[in-house]
């Protein structure tokens, strides 16, 4: 099965001032791209070759999980966002981080703070397990909730080529923006 670069839900431009072009032109159109090509290049003749990229998050080793966990994840985290929605947890969502954190302003320090002290690279995540428990974990590199079995709802990228362009070295002033073009609606649905 080969992969193809799923289209932005908004402009390139759309995201601005919080994501530049310049960013998701490098960001989803360079990186997300070369993920892409290099899991097609690595899957021929393996017994993932029709493979989803869920199955290969979950069972495929060395290349073809890092490229294949990426294509995974950068796509959920492209589609999280809006330049003008909804800015807070809804329905079922919101009552299970107040129940769980406390409050959204208590999951959104919490959340903050695994993204800013994640060393290196990677991701941080809101993730919910089998019973519908909710908790943050950070992965490091191209690691994804699903290989432990939990259900990702939201992700905040950390590599640098997420935010070098606008921010260069300035990861917290990324991550406070990062909250400002979150679409709640979309998240909120992933919990459902």
């Amino acid at each position: 099965m080969a992969f193809t670069l799923p289209a932005l839900p908004y402009a390139h431009d759309a995201l601005e001032p919080y994501i530049s072009a310049k960013t998701i032109e490098f960001h989803y159109g360079k990186h997300h791209q070369a993920y892409v090509n290099n899991v097609n290049a690595l899957i021929p003749g393996t017994p993932f070759e029709n493979a989803s990229l869920e199955e290969i998050v979950c069972k495929a080793d060395g290349g073809i999980f890092n490229n294949g966990a990426q294509v995974y994840n950068h796509t959920f985290y492209f589609e999280q966002f809006i330049p003008d929605g909804c800015r807070e947890p809804i329905d079922a969502l919101k009552d299970a981080i107040d129940k769980e954190f406390g409050s959204f302003d208590a999951f959104k320090e919490q959340f903050t703070k695994a993204a800013a002290t994640l060393f290196g690279s990677g991701w941080a995540w809101l993730v919910k397990d089998g019973n519908g428990k909710l908790s943050i974990v950070q992965t490091s590199n191209a690691g994804c909730p699903l290989r432990d079995g939990l259900t990702p709802l939201l992700t905040c990228d950390v590599w640098e080529h997420a935010y070098y362009l606008d921010k260069q070295n300035l990861r917290p002033k990324y991550i406070e923006d990062f909250w400002k073009i979150l679409d709640w609606k979309v998240i909120s649905k992933r919990f459902a």
